[in-house]
């Protein structure tokens, strides 16, 4: 089974052909060339590249030159606006793309509505399901919005980022549409590699949602100021808190069955 990341940023260093918006914690440039080689360090077979909101906004002109160079390691997703009438037509558009497998939502930033019944979410839910695409929703503190909002579109296959962190995960795991990143846990740990301490609460996310809606993810580049990108793949690997089979499905098999994507 193919050890697969559920979530990377790739993104050139700030210049005027492409100026950043805003800023990601990270290094100063990390480019496909780049993070391909970080991968074949530590034998990560592929990732799901997720173009950074937070450089690039709704523009995921530099995930589709990664893959193009890429295509066997990476799939797709970019960040959309609710709040765009013409959303739609975005997402029919980068729907088009090789490699393209999702969209994402980015709840917490302010100005994104709370309304779980707002027509520019609703829009973005339907046209996703048409495509057959997977919405990620970056989403603490939103998680009964969330919940709302997979029950109303049933049909939409959504992903939690980065575990929803603050709320509890049992009132949402009733959702059989919805599935959950174990991303960027090592940077929650108060205990050093191979950090020790994440496993109880993890334990408790799979025993909540089940494996087969869990997906392992480092969310490389963020996590850079607490730990490489080595640490943050072998820690779960030497953990005897996953058995094999285990390993193989959080690490790569449900993300394969979510997305319909695997490496190569």
């Amino acid at each position: 089974m193919p050890t697969i990341d559920s979530q990377v940023h790739c993104y050139e260093h700030n210049h005027p052909g492409r100026p950043w918006i805003g800023h990601l914690h990270g290094p100063a440039e990390m480019t496909g060339d780049q993070m391909v080689a970080e991968m074949d360090k530590v034998k990560v077979d592929g990732a799901i590249l997720i173009s950074p909101y937070a450089m690039y906004r709704c523009d995921g002109s530099y995930a589709l030159e990664v893959r193009a160079k890429h295509p066997t390691r990476f799939a797709l997703i970019k960040p959309v606006d609710p709040a765009d009438p013409k959303v739609a037509d975005d997402i029919a558009a980068w729907a088009k793309h090789p490699g393209v497998v999702g969209v994402r939502l980015m709840m917490n930033p302010g100005g994104m509505t709370s309304d779980p019944s707002d027509p520019g979410l609703a829009r973005v839910l339907k046209a996703a399901a048409q495509h057959n695409l997977v919405v990620n929703i970056m989403c603490w503190d939103r998680l009964d919005q969330v919940s709302q909002i997979a029950a109303a579109h049933p049909d939409t296959k959504i992903v939690i980022d980065h575990i929803g962190i603050t709320q509890p995960f049992e009132p949402l795991a009733k959702h059989k549409n919805l599935a959950i990143k174990i991303s960027g846990a090592g940077t929650l740990a108060q205990k050093p590699f191979p950090y020790p301490d994440i496993w109880d609460p993890i334990r408790r996310i799979i025993d909540a949602w089940g494996l087969e809606r869990c997906l392992w993810g480092t969310d490389w580049t963020r996590a850079t100021a607490f730990l490489t990108f080595g640490d943050g793949v072998e820690a779960f690997r030497v953990t005897d808190r996953l058995s094999d089979s285990e390993r193989a499905i959080l690490m790569g098999g449900s993300l394969t069955k979510i997305y319909g994507w695997a490496p190569g």
